[in-house]
């Protein structure tokens, strides 16, 4: 009787131990870079976090860019699947709870803004990591524009385009804190929460149906 082969075995599957050790070591990673920030982490850091040795992170990495990299992946990821909750249920105010979320800046999410501007500064002297990057930005915005197109984006890539560029933009006028920077964080919500409806038919209140 013909047996079936486990994911182990596969060839067209990494092993399920370096699957592990992978993920292992992004966790580690997601820790150590977001309190220490990119430039005063090393790989050993990382290694030492995960429990691993510099073979076994060379081994899933080509460097410490290409780790960085990963990590952005799944972080964003993880956004895109609580946006698109959010999106699949336009309930009434769903507007003023999806730009609250592009902008949320909770302390666990505040590291991972300077974690990504720090990287971008570095990319900008460097035209192989900018390139890089770029095809990051290019995914998660082809992530998101067909959530966009779902719920009646007329253009859901340059919406997707502006609404990531914007997030950004605001994110690093106000990653620093201090002084303003909830005030300005609250104006860019109201802002997104008067223009999505506009811009997202489904999101825009239904006759007699309140906003809030």
């Amino acid at each position: 009787m013909a047996t079936s082969k486990s994911a182990s075995t596969d060839p067209g599957r990494p092993p399920r131990r370096r699957v592990h050790t992978r993920e292992r070591l992004l966790d580690a990673a997601g820790r150590v870079l977001v309190e220490r920030g990119y430039g005063k982490t090393t790989v050993e850091d990382v290694c030492a976090a995960a429990g691993y040795t510099r073979g076994a992170f060379y081994s899933n990495f080509e460097s410490k860019q290409d780790l960085v990299l990963a990590l952005f992946d799944r972080h964003s990821a993880h956004r895109l699947d609580q946006l698109e909750a959010l999106l699949g249920d336009p309930a009434p105010g769903a507007a003023r709870r999806i730009g609250a979320l592009l902008l949320a800046v909770d302390p666990a999410e505040r590291g991972w803004i300077l974690l990504f501007l720090e990287f971008r500064l570095d990319a900008a002297r460097s035209p192989e990591l900018s390139a890089r990057l770029h095809e990051h930005d290019k995914a998660v915005t082809g992530a998101l524009a067909p959530l966009l197109e779902r719920i009646g984006a007329v253009d859901p890539q340059s919406l997707a385009t502006f609404l990531l560029s914007s997030r950004e933009g605001i994110l690093a006028r106000t990653a620093t804190g201090g002084p303003g920077s909830q005030e300005a964080l609250d104006a860019a919500v109201d802002v997104l929460a008067e223009l999505l409806p506009t811009l997202l038919p489904s999101l825009a209140p239904s006759p007699g149906r309140p906003v809030n």
